[in-house]
């Protein structure tokens, strides 16, 4: 028989006892540590696959708020654009109102200051007519040697000699 040294035991009490406590370790650790390592595993898979599930969720409920987020700005910026495009109606409708009032109020202005400058011209003329008929009357009345009081005469007179003077053209130098 070959010689294996300090390995081969040199009675068979120490190969029984050997086996006895290799048993007796077997068994502890297959009833108390082999179960304890299992829960431990289970539990840590659990916490694990839980987490998992969690984060799932917490992503899958982040994603619908993205996509609710996406939509309503999708919804504010089409009601913004709109709002824009009534704003640009509503100041082009203003602006039409503003200057159709103005054109009105323009065209009423000048129709004012029409009738005022006939008013004063009408005025300016009879004035003119009056004066310039007593100077030509007296005038004549000096040339002719005579005085010529006869109003509604000398009126007419006056009256011929200025429409004479507006019908004739005038000259532009």
């Amino acid at each position: 028989m070959p010689d294996f040294g300090p390995l081969l035991p040199e009675h068979l009490s120490e190969i029984v006892v050997g086996i006895v406590l290799f048993l007796i370790i077997w068994f502890v650790l297959a009833k108390k540590v082999v179960p304890a390592f299992e829960q431990t595993y289970a539990e840590r898979t659990a916490a694990i696959q839980g987490g998992m599930e969690k984060a799932d969720k917490a992503k899958a409920e982040a994603e619908a708020a993205r996509d609710e987020y996406q939509a309503q700005l999708a919804t504010a910026r089409e009601e913004a654009g709109r709002i824009r495009e009534d704003a640009k109606a509503q100041g082009a409708a203003i602006i039409a109102e503003m200057r159709q009032q103005a054109q009105t109020e323009s065209a009423r202005l000048l129709a004012n200051a029409q009738t005022q400058i006939a008013a004063e011209r009408a005025q300016a003329m009879h004035e003119l007519r009056t004066e310039v008929g007593g100077l030509a009357t007296t005038l004549a009345g000096r040339i002719v040697g005579e005085s010529l009081d006869d109003d509604e005469r000398s009126r007419r007179t006056v009256d011929r000699f200025i429409d004479s003077l507006e019908r004739t053209p005038v000259e532009k130098s």
